[in-house]
C-alpha cells in the first residue's frame, strides 16, 4: 500500500489544533518566532505525543507583527543561530515530554525564501545539523531547500499542499495574488486527488508541473482547517494510502 504524511502547522493560537491532530500523522509546531510561546509548544507537543503524530519544529524569521509571513533581509549565520534557538527550544520540549523531535519545517516567508535562495537554505539545514543530524527536513518539493537538505546529508520530505496554487516553475503562489489560496474544498480535493494519481499539479497558466509528494500540508490558520483537515483525511483513504510519517531514510 502507498503512504503519504499528512502535516499540518500548528501551536499558532488557533484554536483549533485538539479537532486536527487525530486527523493527521505529523505536525510542526510554532517555536515562538512567529506564533506561540513555552507554554503551547508543551501543550501541543503533549496533544501529538497523545495522538501518536510525529512532532516537529515549525521556525520562522522572528517577526510575530507579520506572522512570519514577510521576509527579512538577515546574515546567514544570524538566520541559522536564530533557527537554531527555535529548533533546540521544541526539542527541549519534547524531551521533558518523553517525545522525539522529529522533523523541522519551515515556516512562512523563510520557507518560501529557502525554496529559492540557496544561502537561506544552507543556513536552516546547518541549523538542522548542529541541533541534531538525524532530523528529517521538510521543503517545497523539487526546491533549494530540499537540494541543500540532500546534499547536506538529511533525510528530506519534498512537501506538497492542498489548498495553495502553484506557479509554473513549481513554486506556491504569493499570498496576495488573487487566486494564491484555494479556499473552496472541492478545488483542493481536485488538486490532491491529480497529485495523487498523476503526480503533477496544475499551474495557474494552465500547465502541468510534476512534482514529488512525500507529505501533504494543510494550513492550521485556515478558519474551516478542522473541516479541511477531515475531507482530505477521507480523500486520501478513499484512494488507498496508508497515512504515516515519513521515515528517517534520505
Amino acid at each position: 500500500m502507498r503512504s503519504l504524511d499528512f502535516n499540518c502547522d500548528l501551536g499558532e493560537g488557533c484554536g483549533t489544533d485538539s479537532a486536527i491532530v487525530p486527523l493527521i500523522s505529523s505536525a510542526s509546531i510554532a517555536c515562538g518566532a512567529h506564533a506561540g510561546d513555552a507554554a503551547t509548544m508543551r501543550e501541543t507537543a503533549a496533544l501529538c505525543r497523545a495522538h501518536g503524530v510525529a512532532i516537529g519544529a515549525h521556525p520562522s524569521f522572528e517577526d510575530r507583527a507579520h506572522f512570519g509571513r514577510r521576509e527579512l533581509d538577515i546574515a546567514p549565520d544570524m538566520l541559522e543561530a536564530s533557527v537554531r534557538r527555535q529548533i533546540e527550544a521544541l526539542a527541549d520540549v519534547c524531551t521533558r515530554a518523553g517525545a522525539r523531535l522529529h522533523h523541522v519545517k519551515p515556516h512562512g516567508a523563510l520557507y518560501n525564501l529557502a525554496a529559492r535562495h540557496r544561502p537561506t537554505a544552507d543556513a536552516i539545514v546547518q541549523a538542522m545539523r548542529a541541533v541534531d543530524p538525524s532530523l528529517l527536513l521538510y521543503g517545497l518539493a523539487d526546491s533549494e531547500l530540499t537540494r541543500a537538505g540532500r546534499d547536506a546529508g538529511l533525510a528530506v520530505a519534498h512537501e506538497v499542499f492542498a489548498e495553495r496554487a502553484y506557479d509554473a516553475d513549481g513554486r506556491l503562489t504569493p499570498r496576495g495574488t488573487p487566486g494564491a489560496v484555494i479556499e473552496e474544498l472541492d478545488a483542493a480535493l481536485s488538486q490532491v486527488r491529480l497529485l495523487l494519481r498523476e503526480g503533477v499539479v496544475v499551474a495557474r497558466d494552465g500547465s502541468r508541473v510534476r512534482l514529488r509528494a512525500d507529505t501533504l500540508c494543510l494550513h492550521g490558520d485556515r478558519h474551516d482547517a478542522p473541516a479541511f483537515a477531515r475531507a482530505l483525511r477521507e480523500a486520501l483513504e478513499a484512494e488507498g494510502i496508508a497515512i504515516r510519517p515519513p521515515q528517517a531514510s534520505a
